[in-house]
C-alpha cells in the first residue's frame, strides 16, 4: 500500500503579528500506509510546502495514532522565530504594569484630625502612626512602583559568556545614568531570562529583561524635619525619642532625625545593550 498524506479539514491555522504581517502558521495532516516513523515523516516533509503564507517551514512532526496511521503537523514561522510565532532576530516587544508596591511607613503626610476624650488633650505625635508606650508601629501602604519588561531577540553570536556575566552582575542594581526616560537611581534591574531558538545559522536568543521603577523625591518633610532628598530605591527611616507634650501633660514619641540609606549599588545599564 503506498503512503498517503492527506491535509486535515481543520488545517491552516494562521497567526498574525500586531503589525499585520503573518508570524506563524500550522498545516495539519494525516499520514496513512506505513508503520515506519521515518517513512511517515519523510512523506510528510515531501508533501508539506516549503513556504506557506510567505513564511518558511521550520519543522515537521508526526505522532502515531494507530497501525499504519500518523498525525502530522508542519509548522511555519519567520526565520529565527523558533517555530513558535516569536518575533524575528533584532525585533523587540514591551510590557508594563503600574500595580504599585508595598512600603511600611511610620509617618503620615499630615495628621488630619486629633480628637481627645472629654476633658483631655490629644497628644501631638507630629505625624507618627500607631504610637504606643513601646514604640511606633506604623502601617503598610501602596506606593508607586512601575514594573516593566522588554523582550529582545538577539543573534546567537551576541550572547557570549561575558554578556551573561554582565546580566548577572547588573541584577539588583539601579541605573547610574538616565534609562528609558527615568533619572539615575529610579530603575532597579530585576534580572533577565533567556532561551535559545533554532540551531545553526538560524539560531538566536529570546531574552526578557525585567525592571521596576520608583520615583526620586526631594523636599520631603517628616514632622518638623524638612529638606529630605532620596533616590527612588533608597530607604528612608525615622528615629524617635520621648518628649514632653506640655499641652497634653504626657510623654510622647516624636521624630527627631530622618535617615536616607543607600541599599542598592548603581551600574551602567548601557552594558545591557538594549538600544
Amino acid at each position: 500500500m503506498p503512503i498517503e498524506v492527506r491535509e486535515k479539514f481543520e488545517s491552516r491555522r494562521l497567526v498574525k503579528a500586531a503589525n499585520g504581517t503573518n508570524s506563524s502558521a500550522e498545516l495539519a495532516y494525516i499520514v496513512l500506509g506505513t508503520d515506519n516513523d521515518i517513512a511517515a515523516r519523510d512523506a510528510l516533509e515531501a508533501e508539506a510546502p516549503v513556504n506557506y503564507a510567505t513564511l518558511p517551514r521550520q519543522s515537521v512532526q508526526i505522532e502515531p495514532l494507530g497501525p499504519g496511521l500518523w498525525d502530522g503537523v508542519a509548522r511555519y514561522a519567520l526565520s529565527g522565530g523558533g517555530g513558535g510565532g516569536g518575533l524575528p532576530t533584532g525585533e523587540s516587544s514591551f510590557q508594563f504594569d503600574t500595580g504599585g508596591g508595598t512600603q511600611h511607613i511610620t509617618q503620615s503626610r499630615a495628621t488630619v484630625q486629633r480628637v481627645p476624650a472629654p476633658g483631655m488633650v490629644a497628644p501631638d505625635f507630629q505625624g507618627a502612626i500607631g504610637v504606643s508606650a513601646d514604640g511606633v508601629e506604623g502601617i503598610d501602604i501602596t506606593v508607586p512602583v512601575y514594573t516593566f519588561a522588554e523582550t529582545h531577540y538577539k543573534p546567537d553570536s551576541a550572547i557570549t559568556g561575558a554578556y551573561k556575566g554582565v546580566l548577572f552582575s547588573l541584577t539588583g542594581k539601579v541605573n547610574g545614568d538616565g534609562f528609558r526616560g527615568f533619572a539615575p537611581g529610579e530603575v532597579l534591574f530585576l534580572g533577565a531570562s533567556g532561551a535559545k531558538r533554532g540551531s545553526g545559522t538560524e539560531a538566536d536568543w529570546e531574552i526578557t529583561y525585567r525592571f521596576a521603577a520608583s520615583p526620586n523625591a526631594s523636599g520631603l518633610s517628616i514632622g518638623p524635619i524638612g529638606g529630605i532628598t532620596k533616590q527612588g530605591w533608597d530607604y528612608l527611616w525615622v528615629r524617635y525619642s520621648d518628649q514632653e507634650d506640655t499641652a497634653a501633660k504626657a510623654l510622647v514619641k516624636r521624630p527627631i532625625a530622618a535617615y536616607v540609606e543607600r541599599v542598592y549599588e548603581s551600574g551602567s545599564f548601557a552594558a545591557l545593550q538594549l538600544g
